[in-house]
């Protein structure tokens, strides 16, 4: 096995078991991998377009329409016709997931702590700055593959 096939693995790893346990922690809220990030950005940018949500989290189109109705059907966002275009869709936190964002904020701290438990301060720092690097050199070449 070459070293970058060695790095891709160790990637995969790490993300499956990330988000192995953020389901786990999500769980205790009613919440599902991925929706944490959709509240997070409602709660801190307030009402967004649904094309604005699929930019800001990454996604595509189809499953942040799937992942905005579960969290409307939970009674956590709202949708409504946008009042100067009625062909676009704003996304809104509800009241109710007002309630959720403390705990969410708290569960994402922990899941931080848990996945660098072991490290100190200067190595969780390094392995934050090799992921952002890692994240870069991925987007270049998703930009350049589109």
């Amino acid at each position: 096995m070459t070293e970058k096939e060695s790095i891709s693995h160790a990637v995969f790893r790490v993300a499956r078991l990330h988000r192995m346990v953020a389901g786990q922690l999500l769980r205790q809220v009613g919440l599902h991998p991925g929706q944490e990030l959709v509240m997070m950005h409602l709660w801190n940018a307030g009402p967004q377009r649904l094309s604005d949500l699929v930019q800001a989290v990454g996604s595509d189109a189809a499953t942040m329409t799937r992942t905005v109705q579960r969290l409307e059907h939970a009674g956590f966002v709202r949708r409504r016709p946008c009042e100067a275009d009625k062909r676009v869709v704003i996304v809104e936190p509800t009241s109710a997931s007002l309630a959720l964002r403390d705990k969410v904020e708290q569960m994402w701290d922990q899941l931080d702590a848990i996945t660098v438990c072991d490290l100190p301060e200067e190595e969780s720092a390094e392995a934050l700055r090799v992921l952002r690097s890692l994240e870069r050199n991925l987007l270049r070449a998703a930009s350049r593959d589109a």
